[in-house]
């Protein structure tokens, strides 16, 4: 078949016999849009991959131990000869031609009667790009695609996505560690209510018309009262605009996020939520910080540090943060470092427990100080530490790669 005579179309695979022959990594590529797309699959080899017999033994796939063999392909619809047999593909297809099944070849794609094309997913949209028989050039293209719509350039707007409040977490602070779905939706805000500490080199790429309101949420200055927030929300919803709240980190990890979730769906306000990368994992993990590691931690505990050890508000059980071995990870606690290492000295962790300090994570002005329980308050502050920070303590805090 010649190069540029192929004709791309969408098959509805649901609950049809689809027969991979090969096991390897070309069908362990190829399984998981088969699988999703609903599919019937059966897979024929004598041996596979870990991850295809993963799939085989969750039973998202039957798998048939054995070598291909003449009538397999009885009863398919569909089919993809993926060996690193070119004469066990090529028997394939052409068991294939007279069922009058249409085949894939992964070894030669212009020789099977069907060609995979490069493909992608994004809002609900599957691209698919064909470009004779250069898979490379396709990927291309595909990839082209689906930058356009993460940043806005192309659009595929879902009327019922894009209206009300989406309630965005916009991650630790770079920019690029927002979610595909974060961005692709604040690009298509009308209006966006950002806390202090989103990523805010993404507020520069919005359109000229999106209105932006600074929630002004500084830790131990001037706040913007929750409650406030809730309205402007809400008012902007109901006045028929698209509302992006734009949140630092996740916004159910100590982000008050729900607390606006419960807001809008009170006023009627629908409201579409979107998880971000919490910084409670993630500026540990890009300082060289795992918050737990084989054989070192078992457990790891986020705490909010924003009311002192002892308040009448505190949640917290410090003398059980005291008995555990693990990883503590300690939000919003630099003004209270003093505190917080002293309760739980006092509650049995030894002074030489390693701590982690992690000051403006992911970002340019990144910095790290490594230290111990007993004496990290004292050389946060003569290091000038201050917010936003993340503190690991537990014996994590002492890892590093060596140089």
């Amino acid at each position: 078949m010649p190069e540029d005579l192929h004709y791309l179309s969408g098959l509805d695979l649901s609950g049809r016999r689809v027969v991979v022959v090969g096991g390897g990594m070309v069908a362990q590529r190829r399984l998981p849009r088969l699988i999703d797309a609903g599919a019937a699959v059966e897979v024929v080899a004598p041996s596979a991959t870990p991850a295809v017999e993963a799939m085989a033994d969750a039973g998202e796939l039957r798998w048939h131990r054995r070598p291909y063999r003449a009538g397999d392909l009885g009863g398919a619809w569909y089919a993809l000869a993926c060996t690193d047999s070119p004469e066990v593909n090529a028997a394939v297809c052409a068991e294939a031609e007279s069922e009058r099944v249409f085949c894939v070849r992964a070894d030669s794609g212009v020789s099977g009667s069907a060609v995979t094309p490069a493909t992608g997913r994004h809002g609900g949209v599957l691209v698919g790009v064909l470009s004779g028989g250069q898979p490379r050039r396709s990927a291309a293209v595909r990839d082209g695609i689906l930058d356009g719509l993460r940043s806005g350039a192309v659009t595929t707007q879902r009327d019922d996505e894009l209206r009300g409040v989406a309630l965005v977490g916009g991650g630790p602070g770079d920019a690029e560690l927002i979610t595909v779905r974060g961005r692709r939706l604040l690009a298509h805000a009308d209006v966006v209510v950002v806390d202090r500490l989103g990523p805010r080199e993404l507020l520069d790429e919005l359109p000229a018309g999106v209105e932006v309101i600074d929630a002004a949420k500084i830790p131990y200055g001037r706040a913007a009262n929750q409650d406030v927030i809730n309205a402007t929300i809400i008012e902007h919803a109901k006045a028929g605009k698209f509302v992006v709240r734009l949140k630092g980190g996740d916004p159910y990890v100590f982000g008050r996020g729900f607390e606006e979730v419960l807001a809008c769906a009170e006023a009627g306000v629908p409201v579409t939520v979107v998880p971000g990368v919490t910084s409670a994992f993630a500026v540990p993990a890009v300082a060289d910080v795992p918050v737990t590691h084989r054989g070192v931690a078992h457990e790891v505990v986020v705490v909010s540090g924003h009311v002192p050890p002892g308040h009448e508000s505190s949640l917290t059980d410090w003398a059980a943060l005291a008995r555990l071995r693990g990883t503590i990870v300690l939000m919003m606690g630099v003004e209270r470092l003093a505190e917080f290492a002293g309760v739980l000295l006092a509650g049995g962790r030894p002074a030489d427990t390693p701590v982690a300090i992690v000051e403006d994570g992911t970002m340019r002005t990144q910095r790290v100080l490594r230290s111990t329980l007993d004496a990290v308050a004292e050389q946060a502050r003569a290091a000038g530490v201050r917010p936003p920070a993340i503190v690991v303590i537990g014996p994590v805090a002492a890892l590093a790669p060596q140089p």
